[in-house]
């Protein structure tokens, strides 16, 4: 059986790079790939925890590697994947920010083969080491809380028989507070939780509904609606399940016990204030029992009862986010939906389960010695255009050099062009951008694109003249484009990549 090859996440903006690194390291590895920020924050929002390294450049369209960076520290992904930087860039400034945004490492292009194993390797088992010493730490906090976590849920399942309800909406409760939590802390940092503190509060989870003992088993079993009076009573479940955690004589201060307090008290408090015992309102609401409120509400509407309708996932989720279950906090809305499908298999494929500990994630791969490197066609392919795209620049290299992306619209300028011409470096959107316009004029940027539009694989160069502005100067200009394609394996034709043009300024004061 074939080892499973750890995942490389491969972030610039010029495809070239990233086929060259592939090709280093792509016998070893699952190669991922993103063109800009953007995409690597994507990525990384799906798949961070499968990813032992990214390869990040720091210049980059539309999110730069330092932005990226500190995104990671904003989600603490950083914390738990090695960023080695890649770039041709070597000013300090640019390499000690990235340092102090969490950089493992930094590779200056060109890429030397054995460099970029060792270096790969080196953060690879390095960040190994520290997830082993986390591991032996959260083994032995596991091995403490286990058997109170064994004796937690036969305490609650007595609750739910008594309550006539499936004793497996206390594990369902858990498993779905553990997933909330987990996707909580990679959507957003306002509400930091350690590892720890995650596993803690799924764990309290199932107390939640422990005051239940003391209500009366004809209020909890009726079949028919509740009187006002009835439900008052049951409303009381919250704050008997508090009082019976605060009378217990010992470990009052155990995080543990305190957010099983929590929990009991306000998992039935709404975001808008509409919750009872107390009527708080947003994050007065401790997260903790919001978090327990949602997983509890969701399960009630899926899992099967005598006692109430019971409806499928989709509905329910969609139920709860159009508000027909109470208000719920908004970026925890956004967490369900993000979380649904991994919920929904959680709780089917094996509830019973979730009190199993995860084996703690072990990175031992040696590195292999190879004797040399295979390069890929498409290595090769962008080569060749490479090899074109330079003899067209170096053709002329007193014109203004640009690049231009189609989706989204965006104008880049080589070189100090942008300056020249007072735009800046990148321009988004150039059609809204008030410095473009005055430069060229709306008409002048709308003709420009239609001008690549109009170009195709067999007649990719294309040329205009026109007049710009520069400096409050008018000048009479030719701009000429070569647009690239590249061939879709999908369709399996060729598609608009990228276009590269030069601005030829007939008067040539005004440029300089």
């Amino acid at each position: 059986m074939n080892e499973r090859k750890q995942k490389i996440l491969i972030v610039d903006d010029s495809e070239m790079n990233r086929s060259i690194l592939a090709d280093i390291l792509g016998e070893e590895f699952e190669i991922m790939e993103a063109r800009d920020g953007i995409e690597a924050v994507n990525v990384l929002r799906s798949f961070s925890v499968e990813i032992s390294v990214v390869l990040l450049d720091i210049v980059m369209p539309k999110m730069d590697g330092l932005q990226v960076l500190a995104i990671m520290n904003s989600y603490k992904w950083i914390h738990n994947i090695p960023v080695i930087m890649i770039s041709a860039e070597t000013a300090s400034s640019y390499i000690g920010k990235a340092y102090e945004l969490g950089a493992t490492d930094y590779i200056q292009r060109p890429f030397d083969t054995t460099v970029v194993h060792h270096r790969v390797h080196n953060a690879i088992m390095l960040y190994s080491k520290q997830k082993n010493l986390i591991g032996l730490v959260e083994e032995q906090i596991y091995e403490k809380q286990k058997d109170q976590s064994l004796l937690i849920n036969i305490l609650s399942h007595i609750v739910e028989f008594r309550n006539g309800e499936s004793g497996l909406h206390v594990l369902n409760v858990y498993t779905t507070t553990e997933i909330l939590l987990q996707n909580l802390m990679k959507m957003t940092d306002k509400y930091p939780l350690t590892p720890q503190e995650i596993s803690l509060i799924a764990t309290a989870s199932s107390l939640h509904d422990i005051g239940k003992i003391a209500v009366d088993g004809n209020i909890l079993n009726k079949h028919e609606k509740l009187t006002p009076e009835e439900r008052a009573i049951l409303r009381k479940h919250v704050e008997y399940g508090e009082q019976m955690l605060h009378d217990i004589p010992y470990h009052q201060n155990e995080p543990l016990l305190c957010a099983a307090r929590e929990i009991c008290r306000y998992h039935h408090e709404r975001y808008d204030g509409s919750g009872y015992p107390e009527g708080l309102k947003g994050d007065d609401i401790p997260i903790s029992a919001q978090v327990v409120a949602l997983a509890d509400v969701y399960d009630k509407l899926t899992c099967a009862s005598p006692y109430r309708e019971t409806y499928p996932h989709a509905q329910a989720i969609e139920m709860i986010l159009s508000g027909k279950c109470g208000a719920f906090n908004p970026v925890l809305l956004k967490v369900l939906q993000f979380s649904a499908d991994k919920i929904r298999v959680a709780l089917r494929e094996n509830p019973m389960s979730v009190n199993n500990r995860k084996d703690v994630e072990r990175i031992t791969r040696e590195a292999i010695s190879r004797s040399g490197n295979r390069v890929s066609q498409r290595t090769l392919d962008l080569l060749d255009r490479e090899r074109e795209k330079f003899q067209f620049i170096a053709s002329d290299s007193r014109e203004i050099l640009f690049e231009v992306y189609r989706d989204p619209a965006m104008i880049s300028f080589l070189d100090d062009g942008g300056e020249k011409l007072g735009v800046g470096v990148t321009v988004t959107d150039p059609l809204k951008d008030g410095k473009m316009l005055a430069c060229f004029g709306e008409e002048t940027l709308k003709k420009l694109f239609e001008l690549i539009d109009s170009a195709s694989g067999e007649n990719p160069k294309v040329s205009m003249d026109c007049t710009i502005k520069i400096q409050g100067k008018l000048c009479r200009s030719r701009i000429v484009i070569m647009t690239q394609y590249s061939r879709s394996p999908a369709s399996d034709k060729y598609e608009f990549e990228s276009a590269i043009g030069k601005i030829y300024i007939s008067d040539a004061e005004a440029a300089a």
